[in-house]
């Protein structure tokens, strides 16, 4: 079971004077990078918040953000009554007017109004930590399911990358008996004696240094395992990464040893879904 590192998931908290919207973005990146957005009334919660999504999103470059909007009266700012009554008393020895024209002219100088700082409600927070728990849950939701999708997709083309191994394994002694015949007919071309022994000595020799049994033994055992790695209940994919290049090892090994034209061929087509799955790799989590 695998997880893409993209993913969605929204949440929205309806209070009786306020909307509030956590939204949860995710695409891949190798390690964590967190984005967090939110009023200044809950930035001493951010430690939290970062805490819980390393905890349960794991890696990913994720978005993070608190929406508020208001949907009734609630104001934190008050009229600091004592002094505006004290510049009212003051401008009365000043100017002429009524003391709506006073107090117009008094709420604009300093300290007229108090601005009140927002504490946080610890039972507001409890609901909006519940609908954070919402959106991690749905966005890991939407990541599982990308991921049975890349699953298929992996699975299918190690799938091919298999049947084109079969076909390797099926040709290699055609593949074999073609270089031994090339060798003897070059070395007969010279039209000179040789000795036959030392000549078998040698083309064996030569033959076993374009062996490639422990090459196609090798990828055999890793497209197993990374079929029992995309399996297993734990998303890792660093671990499906590193599998993948030893299978291109081995792939470009045979590929180099083969010196026969219809073996590189499905050397190339090997190649060419192990660079897709490598690609979509990179979205796994």
């Amino acid at each position: 079971m695998i997880y893409s590192m993209t993913g969605y998931g929204k949440s929205i908290l309806q209070l009786p004077t306020k909307k509030i919207s956590i939204e949860l973005k995710s695409l891949n990146s190798k390690n964590l990078d967190l984005n967090a957005r939110m009023p200044s009334i809950y930035r001493e919660k951010e430690l939290d918040i970062r805490k819980l999504l390393a905890d349960k999103l794991e890696r990913g470059k994720i978005d993070f953000s608190i929406y508020v909007e208001m949907t009734a009266e609630d104001t934190s700012t008050q009229i600091n009554e004592p002094v505006v009554k004290q510049y009212m008393h003051q401008l009365k020895h000043i100017v002429d007017g009524n003391d709506l024209e006073l107090l117009k002219m008094a709420v604009r100088f300093p300290d007229a109004l108090n601005t009140v700082r927002e504490e946080i409600d610890e039972t507001e927070w409890k609901a909006i930590e519940d609908e954070i728990n919402a959106a991690i849950e749905l966005i890991n939701n939407y990541r599982l399911d990308e991921g049975k999708v890349l699953e298929t997709d992996f699975k299918n083309r190690v799938s091919i990358i298999e049947d084109l191994l079969k076909q390797v394994i099926a040709m290699d002694p055609d593949r074999i008996e073609g270089v031994r015949e090339r060798l003897k007919k070059g070395v007969e071309e010279l039209r000179e004696k040789y000795d036959e022994n030392r000549f078998e000595q040698e083309l064996v020799y030569y033959i076993e240094k374009f062996d490639i049994t422990e090459e196609k033994v090798r990828l055999k055992n890793h497209l197993s395992y990374f079929i029992e790695a995309l399996n297993s209940e734990d998303s890792n994919g660093k671990k499906l990464g590193f599998i993948s290049q030893e299978m291109g090892r081995e792939i470009n090994t045979i590929g180099s040893k083969s010196n026969y034209a219809p073996m590189q061929q499905l050397v190339v087509q090997m190649k060419d879904e192990l660079e897709k799955i490598k690609e979509q790799l990179l979205n796994v989590l």
